[in-house]
């Protein structure tokens, strides 16, 4: 039960690392779909929103954690990684018109922060205990 738990916990926290995002965009975007900002500044704002949620996700995940830390996050960062690059195939692109290789050069390659933030957390936890 308490396995089924963490990973219902993975696969939400996951789908929030996504939502939260998606829905703060559209506050910078007109009724006609038109960016109502620079879109350098509204990528920063994105980015910048993004660390913020996935920090405050990778702290209450870990804060339940008791061992193996370094696999947590590994399994953590990448299972968010699939979950915000299935959602964007799924949802973002289609609204988007994005090409695939626009995708993964504007958006995906971001996304590799993810695991980058899980991994290093979990590897700080077990260098400090």
């Amino acid at each position: 039960m308490v396995v089924i738990k963490k990973y219902l916990k993975n696969i939400f926290f996951g789908l929030i690392t996504w939502l939260f995002p998606f829905i703060l965009s559209f506050a910078f975007y007109s009724k006609e779909g038109i960016l109502l900002i620079d879109i350098f500044l509204f990528k920063s704002i994105m980015i910048v929103f993004s660390g913020i949620i996935g920090v405050s996700l990778l702290i209450l995940y870990f804060k339940d954690i008791k061992k193996d830390y370094f696999i947590e996050g590994i399994i953590i960062g990448f299972s968010w990684l699939f979950i915000n690059i299935l959602l964007d195939i799924l949802i973002l692109m289609p609204l988007s018109g994005m090409t695939y290789f626009d995708y993964a050069s504007q958006i995906g390659l971001r996304y590799l922060i993810i695991p980058i933030m899980s991994i290093s957390m979990g590897l700080l936890l077990r260098l400090k205990l």
